[in-house]
């Protein structure tokens, strides 16, 4: 008894402890996520997404660098849960149906040409092999596009719904379900047929977790109903049954030693099938949990992985390796682009946008170099740099990408040319040309809500609420023609991307 009594408490203090150092790297993570949303809105332009602003937080604090965020076993769980969600998020906005479409068999033929050119780069040219990294896993993080991360920006810059967040979807898609499909085929420590056993079996887990409530939501069954009645209520039972599932198959990818990236994306895809139409309310309440809570410390304690100082010792890969992602990646997506004229045609300035979107690369990169130094086929200090490069990316590739979305959009050439003929007018031009931009933009919204509520109508009929929108929607499309015509253009002649119009007086 009384050794008991001496060793109880001390025992008890040490956990008090690690318990009290395991909460203050939680708030301090936390206390970043809140504040990065505020800094992005603060900068001039919000041309920084806040996935960098929370990476840079996350090396900063990190233990490479104050050494204020302590990535225990409590924010490592976390940072999974936070990964996780991320990829079912990604999952859930893929439409299966895009897969089969024409654009989506382009886009896995463009992501196979990607990964072989990225295969013969890494093996055959003497940098890389002189930098040690001439294995499989830096092949695959030089195919691949970070959906997740690309989904919340397109939201933010108005770019969901239109011909080119179509296109980025389409081939990001495969660059984000090609890598992790390639991580648990390539990267196993398995042979080969064991290896297609084990994914075999997977992929049967995942079929059966896809049917069932499929055949539950055909039938009307009584469970089902239950599900869907209690959905808002304090129960929330679609949520639960949704947060079950991705554990589920997270766990599962474990246990079968699969990377739990396979698994979080499995559910999220499993779950669109189940929902084609979605769930709003269901979207918003993963949204929340996710974007509020799991992934901003995902993308902090990734951060916290750099090593700043490793990464600043090698400046010569860091600096390669983004431009192999730019030639490797961007380079095939934009001639896709330029040779399938078959669907959603873009201009130049657009094929260049889409192309640079989709060399947004970080979470896959994340998962294959953690992998790859596990298994030890990749250094520390390779890996940081590789991770510091897809960091990069997320700033530069979407800046990148909305300067040619802008110039395709404004045509300063066309505005300096103006100028220049009568230059004392240049105030005029300037607005003008930022006026025309505006109602070009407002007029394709408004377009994608006239088409939505037409379909609304088709559908069920609408409501009172619905057919005041409509009215307004389309008073507010006759004041832009309006408006449009007053400028000298034609509004059934303009898009939204236009990419030849010009002012009658030049």
């Amino acid at each position: 008894m009384g050794p008991l009594r001496l060793y109880t408490p001390s025992r008890r203090l040490t956990r008090l402890d690690g318990m009290t150092q395991e909460l203050v790297s939680l708030t301090i993570i936390m206390a970043v996520a809140a504040v990065s949303p505020i800094v992005a809105q603060l900068i001039p332009g919000r041309f920084i997404p806040q996935t960098v602003l929370l990476l840079a937080a996350g090396a900063a604090l990190g233990p490479y660098g104050l050494g204020v965020i302590e990535v225990n076993d409590a924010v490592k769980l976390l940072n999974e849960l936070g990964m996780a969600f991320l990829f079912l998020l990604a999952g859930y906005e893929i439409d299966p149906k895009r897969l089969a479409g024409h654009q989506g068999k382009v886009g896995l033929l463009t992501w196979g040409i990607t990964l072989g050119l990225a295969w013969l780069v890494v093996t055959f040219l003497p940098f890389f092999t002189k930098q040690g990294i001439n294995g499989i896993a830096t092949v695959i993080a030089l195919t691949t596009t970070a959906l997740g991360t690309l989904m919340p920006i397109l939201k933010e810059r108005s770019l969901e719904g239109t011909p080119i967040g179509d296109a980025i979807i389409s081939y990001g898609t495969w660059g984000e379900l090609g890598p992790i499909l390639a991580m648990a085929i390539l990267l196993s420590t398995r042979t080969g047929w064991q290896t297609m056993l084990v994914l075999g079996a997977f992929l049967a887990i995942c079929l059966l977790c896809a049917m069932l409530p499929t055949k539950a939501l055909k039938t009307g069954h009584r469970l089902y109903r239950f599900l869907t009645e209690n959905a808002n209520t304090s129960s929330q039972t679609l949520m639960r049954l949704t947060t079950f599932l991705l554990i589920f198959l997270v766990t599962i990818s474990a246990l079968f030693e699969l990377d739990a990236v396979l698994g979080a994306f499995a559910a999220g895809f499993i779950l669109r099938y189940i929902i084609p139409d979605g769930s709003k309310s269901l979207e918003m309440k993963l949204e929340g949990i996710g974007y509020g809570f799991l992934i901003p410390v995902f993308f902090v304690v990734s951060g916290a992985a750099i090593n700043v100082r490793a990464v600043a010792g090698r400046p010569a890969l860091l600096v390669a390796f983004i431009v192999m992602l730019m030639l490797i990646r961007a380079v095939p997506v934009y001639v896709a682009l330029s040779l399938d004229k078959r669907e959603n045609p873009l201009s130049s300035h657009h094929r260049v946008t889409v192309a640079l979107y989709c060399t947004t690369a970080l979470p896959i990169i994340v998962a294959v170099t953690s992998l790859a130094v596990k298994v030890g086929t990749m250094q520390s200090d390779t890996a940081s740099t590789l991770v510091a490069a897809g960091a990069i990316t997320v700033f530069l590739m979407p800046l990148l990408g909305s300067i040619t979305y802008q110039v395709a959009d404004v045509h300063p050439v066309t505005a300096v040319r103006e100028i220049a003929h009568t230059p004392s007018d240049w105030r005029t031009i300037v607005r003008e040309h930022a006026q025309v931009r505006a109602l070009l933009h407002h007029q394709d919204r408004l377009k994608r809500m006239a088409e939505m509520l037409e379909s609304l109508e088709k559908q069920e009929g609408l409501n009172g609420l619905d057919s005041r929108r409509a009215e307004l929607v389309e008073r507010a499309r006759l004041e832009i023609d309006r408006q449009l015509k007053e400028l000298g253009l034609d509004p059934q002649l303009t898009t939204q991307l236009p990419h030849n119009y010009r002012y009658p007086k030049n």
